[in-house]
């Protein structure tokens, strides 16, 4: 099977990411999930795990703790999601992500499986992000990594990736409202979800929370006897310098401290460091030492494109990924900070299930006008919506489709531009402006059942 016939596959399944359904939702069933690993042998046992989570961060916190495993020589599988431009930047192994032809080699022999487990009918049909997250336990335990890092793709409790009776290190990241329909109203409830990753006797590492979601990860570790570390209270950092490139921090824990450097913006991205310094120097139960040139080489070396990323300084072209209040609210104050921009032309796409007035209200003091757009993506919100938004708050909104045009028509009225809404739009800048190749649209008979299921 080649890497397109597999991407067919994929896609005539059952998924979530592109339909955002709470339907597909109510689908999830961790029995079929274990009891597809059973069939292929348990791929996702025999090495430590990292499991992350959280409404913020988790993917550069995931990123940032496998950049450190590989400067530390430290065979580590990284599983994240969505990607930015092909399936396969979703599963890497010491830094590199699949080649094509072995996620289509290694889909063709997952597949078989897939079958035998739907023809046994106990448990519903295998969506596209379990068979992803499986064909990564496949991938992982043929290149024998030692350890594997975990996003978790959408709440904790019900997630694909939350398969095991015990793990090392579970990390939460920032949580807040997401996803309401599906994991709940509160941040509370959501915090509930994102907690069920814990396993017994784990050590836990939490980052920044609202007290609300602080609350809930004490008591579950407390019922789990899990060892909690909460960044808030176990390190202190300061930032001590910075340019577009990336910035400077001092970070000193129990341990040791540390000079590093980050090279990605935004003062979030220091917390998200902080939470990963915490989590590695946790592995050293676990026989895994890591010391601080490791941390600062893996550090250093990170590269987690469409976060803030600057696409073009002349004229200054900013993606990023912002789709909710708060991610919103870092943007803009990166963007003054540190990129010193007072005004920007945005333009700005969102998928159809976020809250769009509560991201204009953060980034329209940013904007001195916003282009309305909408990427490819099933889920992609009709840019006339987000236009509406914007206007209301008494700015000039035009809408301009695609992405790449879109783009062109805010570079060409000179001033400043970023893009952001989605991290879908951040990467349809990214190949428009970079030329990045991406994964080819599948014919629409590849994609009839899905289409149907939505």
């Amino acid at each position: 099977m080649d890497y397109l016939e597999a991407l067919r596959l994929l896609r005539r399944r059952n998924d979530w990411e592109r339909s955002g359904s709470a339907a597909d939702a109510s689908r999830w069933d961790l029995r079929r999930m274990r009891s597809l690993l059973s069939r292929i042998g348990d791929p996702h046992l025999g090495r430590g795990t990292v499991h992350v989570a959280g409404s913020k961060g988790k993917g550069s916190v995931a990123a940032m703790i496998a950049a450190v495993l590989q400067a530390a020589d430290v065979s580590a599988g990284l599983y994240t999601k969505p990607h930015l431009h092909r399936f396969v930047e979703r599963i890497a192994v010491d830094g590199e992500a699949i080649a094509p032809e072995d996620f289509g080699r290694l889909m063709a022999e997952l597949s078989t499986q897939i079958e035998a487990e739907e023809t046994d009918a106990r448990y519903g049909t295998v969506s596209t992000f379990e068979a992803l997250v499986a064909l990564a336990f496949l991938y992982f335990r043929e290149r024998e990594t030692v350890w594997q890092v975990l996003e978790v793709g959408l709440g904790g409790r019900l997630d694909a990736t939350n398969v095991f009776d015990e793990k090392a290190i579970c990390v939460i990241t920032p949580i807040g409202l997401e996803h309401t329909a599906i994991l709940g109203d509160t941040v509370g409830q959501i915090a509930e979800e994102k907690a069920a990753i814990i396993t017994p006797g784990a050590t836990v590492v939490m980052g920044p929370q609202r007290e609300a979601a602080a609350d809930v990860v004490r008591r579950v570790c407390a019922e789990r006897e899990a060892t909690l570390i909460e960044v808030a209270q176990s390190c202190a950092m300061k930032r001590t310098g910075g340019n577009r490139e990336g910035q400077d921090l001092v970070l000193r824990t129990d341990r040791a401290t540390y000079k590093l450097r980050l090279p990605l913006l935004g003062r979030h991205q220091l917390s998200n460091a902080a939470t990963a310094v915490l989590s590695l120097e946790a592995l050293a139960a676990h026989g895994v030492e890591i010391d601080e040139a490791a941390m600062r080489r893996g550090l250093a070396a990170l590269r987690w494109p469409g976060r803030i990323e600057l696409l073009r300084q002349r004229p200054l072209v900013v993606a990023d990924s912002a789709h909710n209040r708060d991610s919103a609210r870092a943007l803009v104050q990166t963007v003054r900070e540190e990129l010193g921009c007072s005004e920007m032309t945005l333009v700005v796409g969102c998928s159809n299930d976020k809250d769009i007035e509560a991201l204009a209200g953060e980034l329209a003091p940013l904007a001195s006008q916003v282009i309305a757009t909408r990427s490819r993506h099933p889920r992609a919100m009709d840019p006339r919506d987000v236009a509406d938004v914007f206007a209301a708050r008494e700015l000039p909104a035009t809408v301009c489709e695609p992405v790449g045009a879109a783009v062109d028509a805010a570079q060409a009225q000179g001033d400043a531009v970023l893009v952001c809404g989605s991290l879908f739009v951040a990467a349809e800048a990214r190949e428009h402006v970079l030329g990045v190749a991406y994964d080819p649209p599948l014919p629409a008979e590849a994609t009839a059942k899905n289409e149907v299921n939505v």
